[in-house]
């Protein structure tokens, strides 16, 4: 059981991390749009630099602003589209409603940020640009995205007796 403010939640079961496929909607190249999002994404990653291990080293030696302004416009336009989501209620494409919930700080949080953070300060890589950085040729990448791969399963084998 996992216990959160007084609640008790039930550990969650192994089907829950099972997703159903997705329902064949009839359309031909209906998941291309998904690989073109993709490709856009590694490609504009690419031209900004930001996979560039020479840049992430440059953040963490706090020697350029350009991660941090590139971090920051993202903070702002996610900001700013949460923003928007609440006050027009805006709906998903399928039309059901969007519900942020709101999250409780709890102390996992800095131990988590915090062994993100070195990972990516060794790695020069966080989840985003590690297959564009693959792409690009830097085939020693495969080891860091092993090594998510890993940290992502181990935390969800544990996540229930991790501290709160």
């Amino acid at each position: 059981m996992i216990k959160e403010d007084n609640k008790q939640f039930p550990k969650p079961s192994e089907d829950e991390f099972t997703e159903e496929p997705a329902a064949d909607t009839g359309k031909e190249g209906f998941h291309i749009r998904f690989l073109i999002a993709g490709i856009i994404f590694g490609i504009v990653f690419t031209k900004a630099e930001v996979i560039s291990w020479f840049r992430i080293q440059e953040m963490f030696r706090l020697q350029s602003f350009h991660m941090y302004g590139v971090i920051g416009s993202a903070v702002v336009v996610g900001m700013i589209s949460i923003w928007l989501i609440k006050k027009f209620h805006i709906k998903t494409i399928s039309g059901e409603r969007i519900e942020i919930q709101p999250k409780k700080f709890n102390k996992g949080q800095i131990f988590g940020g915090l062994i993100f953070g070195l990972g990516w300060a060794l790695t020069g890589a966080c989840p985003g640009p590690l297959f564009a950085q693959i792409g690009t040729g830097a085939t020693v990448i495969v080891i860091t995205l092993l090594s998510a791969i890993a940290g992502t399963w181990v935390y969800g084998r544990f996540r229930g007796e991790l501290p709160h």
